[in-house]
């Protein structure tokens, strides 16, 4: 999942025409126990890896001013890393991952290392990492005296072989079709789009499918650590970030100094990814609601209705009115979806969300539509939107094993949508194109603590939409020695970004000391957005 106060993309098309949030996490079925085939496979890639991070610490990192259609400043310097495509076939093909530094602010004695960051998505860069330091985030001035921060672009990525699966304005077209079908034609509509999509992504991406996996990026992690010359790494990932930093922990737990992972996908093979992807739909609705409370309890200045009741009245009115007639002749229910669904993930969204929608209801449409809509003169943009999506939906798919059967996503989708209309469909839409997905399917890694696993930082709010916090709770339980700082009555998604002290001060302490509380902390919510 992506954070978005690492200013990355935030929105993305839907591959089966749904507007919706490439950050949006999938979901699985349970997974196979691993054959003997799957382990030897196992046995290669770990042989690979090996050899390519030997190569790597021995190459080092020519490290030189960014490119300048990059956006990120001097004293900024960026890099390049090969990896194998295949880490079964070390020698084979290799690609280039772009990789980005600053160097630590404080003194060479004060220096710890690098600290290597993750956004999400799957399909976020991390390359504007290095930015909290050149536009003097406050909320990390005390690590980055001790730290160079790192970013990269992950396999698929920006600028590190980037895929594809269709054409990008093609992609951000508007509108799209309603994500909740009215009738069976409207599902097999869908259904024909996500096939065509996955068909797509096979002609344009087919070779780097098979490889576009959580544990390749892993292993892609750990040449990186030996291309910056570091012994272990120093990590912190954010959303999709968390499963990254989990499969890294199981698969290279010696390698690792400290890790904080915020915002945590639950790493259990039963709920990657399909699982996943429904419980999200229920989390979504629950903070959806929050939104929607504090919109009537900010009446005064929304004038969008004083309940919950009013302010979901209005949706729906608004709703129906685009599922009519396209606002501006673009912006449909997708489009809706796509910009509203900002909300629940970030209470950063609140106010802009809640000021756009008391505009349109006081009869302003252009603050709509311009929001909400495609900016088909953005192609730099639109490329990036597409790529996000294609690596989002190439990992998610991929990594493990989906329903093949319409019957079963379709009962499935059907009941939530019931209870939890708000993202259900669209979720789905988005992440069917895996039930048709052209390479072969894996098996999830077991996240579990080896020896040599480092007490690693968890940072979890309770009411998170995008990844629920039972997810937390079972990364607890998995890696021993863990502690977990819950934020209790609060769901924006990324917590370590915001101004809150309970949860700074422990983040600073962990990579500066390594020091964690004696047991678990429980922090109160940060303070609600003011209109």
């Amino acid at each position: 999942m992506r954070d978005n106060r690492a200013k990355s993309r935030v929105l993305a098309l839907g591959s089966a025409g749904v507007l919706v949030t490439a950050t949006l996490i999938a979901g699985a079925v349970s997974a196979p126990a691993a054959s003997a085939e799957s382990r030897h496979g196992q046995d290669r890639e770990a042989r690979g890896a090996r050899i390519a991070a030997d190569r790597a610490a021995e190459a080092g990192i020519d490290w030189q001013d960014c490119p300048a259609d990059w956006g990120l400043e001097k004293p900024i310097q960026c890099g390049w890393v090969s990896v194998p495509l295949d880490y079964a076939k070390p020698y084979g093909k290799q690609i280039k991952l772009a990789v980005d530094r600053i160097g630590n602010t404080g003194t060479p004695q004060e220096r710890q290392g690098a600290l290597v960051y993750n956004p999400g998505g799957p399909g976020a860069s991390g390359l504007r990492f290095p930015r909290r330091v050149t536009t003097k985030n406050p909320v990390w001035a005390n690590v980055a005296k001790a730290y160079d921060f790192v970013g990269f672009d992950p396999r698929g990525v920006g600028h590190s072989a980037p895929i594809s699966c269709e054409d990008p304005q093609a992609f951000v077209k508007a509108p799209k079709a309603d994500p909740v079908p009215g009738t069976e034609a409207d599902k097999r509509a869908q259904r024909k789009l996500a096939r065509e999509y996955a068909e797509g992504c096979a002609e344009r991406s087919g070779a780097m499918l098979p490889q576009m996996t959580t544990p390749n990026s892993a292993r892609d992690l750990d040449v990186i650590r030996a291309g910056l010359g570091e012994k272990r790494l120093n990590y912190l990932g954010v959303s999709y970030g968390t499963y990254l930093g989990a499969v890294y922990g199981t698969l290279f737990p010696g390698h690792l100094r400290r890790m904080i992972v915020d915002s945590v996908v639950d790493p259990s093979r039963e709920k990657i990814w399909y699982q996943a992807n429904l419980d999200q739909d229920v989390a979504f609705e629950g903070r959806w609601k929050d939104w929607e409370d504090w919109v009537a309890a900010n009446d005064t200045a929304f004038h969008l209705g004083t309940t919950r009741a009013a302010v979901q009245a209005k949706w729906l009115e608004l709703r129906a009115t685009a599922r009519k007639s396209p606002i501006g002749g673009i912006v449909g229910p997708a489009e809706l979806i796509s910009f509203f669904q900002n909300a629940p993930y970030y209470d950063s969204s609140w106010v802009p969300v809640a000021t756009v929608f008391a505009k349109y209801v006081a009869g302003d449409t252009k603050a709509l539509v311009d929001a909400a809509g495609p900016d088909l003169t953005n192609t730099a943009g639109n490329i990036a939107s597409e790529n996000g999506n294609a690596v989002y939906t190439a990992v998610e798919c991929t990594d493990a094993h989906w329903p093949a059967s319409w019957h079963k996503w379709d009962r499935d989708n059907t009941r939530l949508n019931t209870d939890y209309p708000f993202m259900t469909w669209a979720n789905a839409w988005m992440n069917l194109p895996c039930a048709t997905w052209p390479a072969k399917q894996r098996t999830p890694v077991d996240v579990t603590t080896h020896k040599g696993l480092p007490p690693v930082l968890i940072v979890q709010s309770t009411r998170d939409a995008a990844t629920p916090y039972d997810g937390a709770v079972e990364l607890h339980h998995r890696f021993q020695g863990s502690r977990l700082i819950t934020e209790r009555d609060a769901g924006s998604h990324g917590v370590t970004g915001l101004v809150h002290p309970c949860v700074n001060t422990r983040v600073d302490t962990y990579l500066l000391t390594g020091k964690l509380d004696t047991a678990d902390v429980t922090c109160a919510p940060h303070a609600t957005p003011k209109p």
